[in-house]
């Protein structure tokens, strides 16, 4: 079989898993209504903001577990929280990775920014799609790091990253985390409470 013709096989099968994938992100989509939750990924720039992130740190060509990528940082609404695409349009770019991938080039490294211990893309949003769908464990990819004050990783609810985001707040205003890097958390379990110990850090 020529290379031409390898391709096309890929090619075709490329469109049958699009296809796929798409009646999967349509039912998870679905159970996502009936449950009252979102079926998106994680909006960079929303999390960047909640919580004061600013530093960062390139940390070089890695290979990083493709089941921590759980974000992106514009076409988070263009696929699902696990990265099943949510647009028929897709399908014609989608296949074409998925026809590379599937050939003797393999895919090109993807480029990510890293919080804590979940990854968000900033360049490769199909290819970590098609490699998801491929079961890999792990892509090559360019990582910048994001220091952050607070812990932040995978499985986070929307309330855990409430909780998170005020106590980045807490920490942005008392600068904790400069001033005493050895300080213990004095993370609250009722987040609506940290202005009221601030007056009291204050009154002392």
């Amino acid at each position: 079989m020529s290379d031409d013709q390898s391709f096309h096989s890929n090619l075709m099968d490329g469109m049958n898993a699009f296809q796929n994938a798409r009646g999967r992100a349509f039912w998870q989509e679905m159970f996502a209504v009936l449950r009252g939750k979102s079926a998106e990924l994680m909006s960079f720039d929303d999390i960047r903001e909640r919580l004061r992130l600013t530093e960062e740190l390139y940390r070089g060509l890695q290979d990083i577990p493709v089941d921590k990528i759980r974000g992106s940082v514009g076409r988070y609404r263009d696929f699902t929280s696990t990265f099943l695409p949510r647009k028929n349009e897709m399908q014609e770019r989608w296949s074409r990775v998925y026809a590379v991938a599937n050939s003797m080039l393999g895919l090109p490294p993807i480029e990510v920014y890293q919080v804590g211990d979940v990854y968000f893309v900033r360049d490769g949003n199909h290819r970590v799609s098609v490699a998801k769908q491929l079961a890999s464990k792990t892509i090559q990819a360019h990582v910048t790091e994001l220091a952050t004050p607070v812990p932040f990783y995978v499985g986070m609810t929307e309330e855990d990253i409430d909780s998170a985001s005020a106590y980045a707040d807490f920490l942005e205003v008392t600068s904790l985390n400069r001033t005493r890097i050895h300080h213990q958390s004095m993370r609250l379990s009722d987040p609506s409470r940290y202005p009221d110990f601030l007056g009291l850090i204050r009154v002392h």
